[in-house]
């Protein structure tokens, strides 16, 4: 053991007094590697925050959610070519439907229907264009989960009466109103006014749209004095929560056999709506992953082979200017591994220290990309592990043939070297 530390201790020395005496051929060296692994554990880590970011949006919806809605969101299984044609005369899913799912339905606990639409929303002289005025059922805010900061919800029956009130987003707050408590205050969407009940948690961004950050929310009911939903399309959606326990494949079955029977369609015939489910996004998401995934080690291993030879380079180069010492080693009974694991020691030390200026640098641009955006990228331990184990690894293949020459010189010729 004592000999182990030794090895690694005069290691460490000749690795810093090499690196004092070539700075600069040290610098470009290790340039290599820094860079190399940059770019590997830098994709890594981004791959990993943006799954990682995708799931947590997915499982703010839950994995027992589905959407019934006239468009699917991907090709059919086994085809790449998106057939909207097929699609374009589908008719919208409507309330009346998601109350039928509701009373007939086994497996699910809540049938919102939902849609959408942008209006100039109004406050006293404040106003925010643009504004997407979300028109749904009351049972939303238990299907995703939606925070209250102020004031309430709308209930059951404000709703099925067509009651003139709206719940905002934290973001709409701020602009119509300033510091002020807006519960109670009314405001005007599409010229009509409502009375705000309730306002937001501030949520942050959403990949998949759950934020109401920026939205106002309404009564669907009211919403038909706004806007015509019933013959012109506004993203018309059934969101179905399934009962904690059931079976997704009996769960969709169920919803699927219910649509069927709402639109009377034969046995033979196909689906004349979709039942889109989040984990088809994630799916998605995958063959990209790989792709990038392969895109950094292609990267970044040119990056690390021109490091490995510049390590090399820097190990043949000590060899030479160390040959008398190593005589002289060699003379005092120094055996043939010692010499070979010294320098093998030394060049993972100064590979490893590339590798960790290169992972420090992640550190500092995912400190500053997580800082100024909503999304958290961060390096995990895994990548770290995995940065410096592709360092050991270089530092090892660059040091090996430098080592071996080392420890085959012959004492008395190393020692009699100029």
């Amino acid at each position: 053991m004592m000999l182990l530390f030794r090895l690694i201790f005069e290691s460490f020395s000749f690795a810093g007094d090499s690196m004092r005496a070539n700075k600069l051929r040290t610098f470009l060296s290790l340039l290599g590697i820094t860079i190399g692994i940059f770019a590997i554990i830098s994709v890594f880590t981004i791959i990993d925050s943006l799954e990682n970011y995708i799931r947590s949006n997915l499982n703010a919806l839950g994995s027992n959610m589905v959407y019934i809605q006239k468009w699917p969101w991907t090709p059919p299984e086994g085809e790449n070519e998106y057939p909207w044609w097929k699609y374009q005369n589908r008719p919208f899913p409507k309330l009346e439907e998601a109350e039928t799912i509701v009373r007939n339905s086994q497996y699910s606990e809540y049938a919102v229907f939902l849609f959408g639409f942008s209006s100039t929303v109004e406050f006293g002289n404040s106003s925010v264009e643009r504004t997407e005025v979300l028109a749904t059922t009351s049972d939303l805010i238990g299907t995703w989960s939606l925070d209250i900061d102020r004031g309430r919800y709308f209930t059951d029956s404000e709703m099925r009466s067509g009651a003139p009130m709206a719940v905002v987003g934290s973001e709409i707050v701020k602009l119509l109103f300033k510091e002020d408590n807006p519960v109670g205050k009314e405001i005007k969407v599409n010229g009509h006014r409502m009375l705000v009940i309730g306002t937001y948690k501030k949520q942050g961004s959403s990949m998949v749209g759950t934020s109401m950050d920026k939205r106002v929310h309404i009564p669907v009911t009211y919403a038909s004095n706004l806007v015509d939903f019933k013959t012109r399309e506004r993203g018309q959606t059934i969101n179905v929560k399934a009962k904690p326990g059931a079976s997704r494949g009996e769960f969709t079955a169920e919803l699927e056999g219910i649509m069927r029977s709402l639109h009377r369609l034969k046995p033979m015939e196909e689906n004349d709506f979709a039942i889109n489910e989040m984990h088809t996004i994630s799916d998605r998401f995958e063959p990209v992953f790989k792709v990038i995934n392969v895109a950094g080690w292609i990267i970044g291993g040119f990056s690390i082979v021109v490091g490995g030879f510049g390590i090399a380079n820097i190990m043949f180069v000590s060899v030479k200017e160390r040959t008398r010492l190593i005589g002289i080693q060699k003379a005092l009974g120094a055996k043939k591994y010692f010499i070979l694991l010294q320098f093998i020691f030394e060049a993972v030390f100064l590979s490893l220290m590339g590798g960790a200026v290169g992972l420090f640098l992640i550190f500092i641009g995912t400190s500053i990309f997580s800082y100024v955006s909503d999304m958290t990228i961060a390096m995990n331990a895994g990548n770290v592990i995995t940065g410096f184990m592709i360092s050991a690894v270089i530092g090892v293949l660059s040091g090996f043939f430098p080592a071996l020459i080392a420890s085959r010189l012959d004492p008395v010729k190393a020692m009699g070297a100029v």
